[in-house]
């Protein structure tokens, strides 16, 4: 017995852009099947512009000619409410809804206007949007409706020259599946259809012989089937074309699971799982979204599993080397560094140095070596280490150990060359040892740090509990500070040092900073460092980076950005011990912490002369006396005329050719000097404590030199940490 027939009767149905190609045929089908049809039209050209009643009447009348019911409309479908009201006045239901309409504005991307973008938007997606939800009500009232968006190949594949369409037509489907799951308990079914058929639309592009294979009579079974009461089918998209119906689904690749060995997934791990994510083998087929709730059960099991063979396999290698890390830099970020750390001209222009590229001294603070070097620190985000597992978001940075070689270039190309030296088992967590050396682009050494990293969680391994290879912190001497400075810190300092690298969103999201359990956002623990060593290089160097040497620190508590940090100082020979506070509160946020400088220079007092080299002479007369071999290393005599106003009050002689050297007043004693150098009294001593630049007042005729001018450069050896000779 032959299945029934697909009949209409008693249905009513909505077709939008009735008037020709696809509209009409839909109309005139199901019209001849029983409906009772409402032929919608604007009468527009394909651009959207015009109106007319011709087309949409002109179907009505064919309809009415074979003895079927139908009613025109000629609203624009962005007037869905009196679309829909005219099947309502006509025939006091609707049941389908066939959003068919559209226009064409093909342009490319830098061609198309926003006119062309919003016309197209407002016609394809966002009418279909008004008129579906006009007879929303309606269908869910009576139990039953069946929807149909006219999506487009352009919008599942993409199509050259029509950003506006294919973007219209995806919205489509995500429409058309949406609508399915909201209307399903009300017997509302929601498909989509990618039709390639002949239309007005398409001439413009295809041949004659073309539209004329590609009848629009060849897509409207497949429309009918889908608008029957007996067709089940929800969330469908299908293609068609010339006879030929397919349905189209989503595929989806198994994908890898990153977060399942760690908590903070870098682009580097989507980089190196690439091939695992898009392997197509075994993929699957899609209905709805990956279930996440699945993904936080698989992380948990597998950190559990982690865990499991952290603890039963104590004895695995506690030591890695880190592949090379290149970077490059400029001065912006020497400078976006040292606005990151505070320096500022509160009180005069000292600073200058470190905030302007064309000053005469311009210099990186020696700090700067940790944002170098902590790029490799950033690398470990991974969540493994030495073969240790752990949760990022319970990494904390424990000590900090800089030393310096030379001045840091303000600008340059740098290799990292990272080593994890051990990993010691601190019963809760893991203490990760972090050696990185920065070399410069002819592979120098610039500077060394060691970054002290606590791993909460990653303890309990069997592993030892201390090294021989950390960086101690070393206590100050128990007397009272010799000296102490405060400066507040801005609101805002911890977002202007995050752009230094470190972007954990602790520093500036309060929301995040309450899950950690705090409650706002702190300062970066470097941020805090670079402050407390501004103050002791000012204090004892007076800004002169060439002294600086080494530092070391222990983040004991954050600052809260707002708050003034209290630096408060010991001198010790070269070291200057410090320890830093929140002056607010008293908590002690930086303890066990030293600056190591080359050597600092003693004060020099004026002598009975009046002459404040006079004692420079004497202690360069204890340093040759001390250091017979300078001797050797220097060879030459040289001749020191010392001026008083203007006028030559003083002469010394320093003798580093005769053995053993010699440091006298007067003119040689035996021959001439190999080198004569004369300047002002107050211009040597300054000089000799780095604070003027010996080049410049060469170059301003301050400083003059007759003779060898080539062996004064053998003076670093005698003046080394004393000047810049």
């Amino acid at each position: 017995m032959a299945a029934e027939p697909i009949r209409f009767d008693g249905r009513v149905v909505l077709v939008t852009g009735a008037g020709n190609g696809l509209g009409r045929q839909y109309a005139l089908a199901f019209a001849e099947r029983g409906a009772s049809v409402v032929v919608n039209d604007l009468g527009g050209d394909t651009k959207g512009e015009g109106k007319s009643g011709r087309a949409a009447d002109k179907v009505v009348q064919e309809i009415r000619a074979k003895g079927g019911k139908a009613v025109a409309d000629y609203n624009s479908v962005e007037q869905g409410d009196q679309v829909v009201e005219t099947a309502i006045k006509a025939f006091g239901r609707i049941d389908v809804v066939v959003n068919n309409a559209g226009i064409l504005r093909d342009k490319s991307i830098l061609r198309m206007s926003e006119l062309d973008w919003d016309l197209v938007q407002r016609v394809h997606l966002k009418g279909s949007f008004l008129v579906t939800r006009a007879a929303w009500p309606h269908m869910k009232k009576q139990k039953f409706g069946r929807i149909i968006m006219t999506t487009s190949t352009s919008g599942i594949y993409g199509n050259f020259g029509q950003a506006n369409y294919s973007a219209a037509k995806l919205g489509l489907v995500g429409l058309s599946n949406t609508l399915a799951q909201e209307g399903a308990k009300y017997n509302i079914k929601c498909n989509a259809i990618a039709p390639v058929a002949g239309s007005r639309l398409t001439k413009t592009v295809m041949s004659d012989e073309m539209i004329e294979a590609l009848k629009p009579e060849y897509i409207a079974p497949l429309v009918l089937y889908l608008c029957h009461e007996s067709c089940e089918e929800n969330a469908g998209l299908f293609e068609t074309a010339v006879g030929w119906f397919s349905q189209t689904r989503w595929q989806r690749t198994k994908g890898k699971l990153l977060r399942k060995e760690v908590e903070f997934v870098t682009p580097e791990m989507v980089r190196d799982n690439w091939e695992g994510i898009t392997d197509w083998t075994d993929a699957e087929n899609p209905t709805e979204a990956s279930n996440v709730l699945q993904f936080v059960e698989d992380v948990k099991e597998a950190r559990q599993e982690q865990e499991n063979a952290r603890n039963a396999s104590p004895g695995k290698s506690m030591t890695q080397k880190m592949p090379d890390a290149k970077k490059s830099y400029t001065h912006n970020d020497v400078i976006l560094y040292a606005l990151g750390v505070g320096v500022s001209f509160q009180e005069d222009y000292s600073h200058l140095k470190f905030l302007y590229e064309n000053h005469e001294d311009f210099a990186a603070l020696p700090t700067f070596g940790i944002i170098l070097g902590q790029g490799s620190m950033m690398g470990i985000a991974g969540g493994e280490m030495a073969g240790i597992k752990f949760d990022p978001a319970k990494l904390l940075h424990g000590e900090q150990y800089l030393e310096v070689y030379k001045p840091l270039p303000t600008s340059g190309s740098i290799t990292n060359r990272a080593e994890v030296v051990d990993v010691l088992d601190k019963g809760k967590g893991a203490l990760v040892l972090l050696n990185v050396t920065t070399l410069d682009e002819q592979e120098e050494p610039i500077c060394f740090n060691q970054f002290s990293i606590y791993l909460g969680g990653a303890g309990g391994f069997g592993g030892k509990r201390s090294s021989d290879k950390v960086k101690p912190v070393v206590s100050p001497p128990s007397r009272t500070p010799d000296a102490s400075v405060k400066e507040k810190t801005g609101l805002t300092q911890a977002a202007l040092y995050r752009l230094s690298g470190d972007y954990n969103p602790l520093h500036v999201d309060p929301a995040f900073a309450q899950m950690g359990g705090l409650s706002k956002p702190i300062l970066h623990g470097l941020c805090s460092l670079g402050y407390s060593a501004r103050h002791v290089l000012k204090q004892y160097a007076n800004n002169d980076v060439s002294k600086f040497k080494a530092l070391k620190v222990r983040f004991s508590k954050p600052v809260v950005p707002g708050q003034t940090i209290q630096t408060d100082m010991w001198k010790e020979g070269s070291r200057v011990h410090f320890q830093s506070k929140v002056v607010e509160n008293g908590t002690v946020v930086i303890s066990g912490a030293y600056v190591d400088f080359t050597e600092l220079t003693p004060n020099i007092p004026p002598s009975s002369s009046g002459l404040k080299s006079e004692a420079l002479f004497a202690e360069l007369k204890k340093r040759v006396s001390d250091h017979p071999d300078l001797v050797k290393k220097v060879k030459g005599i040289f001749l020191w005329h010392v001026k008083k106003g203007g006028k030559v009050v003083s002469s010394w002689t320093v003798d580093l050719k005769t053995p053993g050297g010699a440091v006298f007043t007067g003119p040689p004693k035996g021959g001439k000097p190999d080198t004569t150098i004369t300047c002002e009294d107050e211009d040597l001593i300054s000089m000799a404590t780095g604070k003027a630049n010996p080049q410049q007042l060469f170059m301003k005729g301050k400083l003059k030199v007759a003779g060898n001018i080539m062996l004064t450069m053998k003076l670093n050896q005698l003046f080394k940490d004393y000047a810049k000779i």
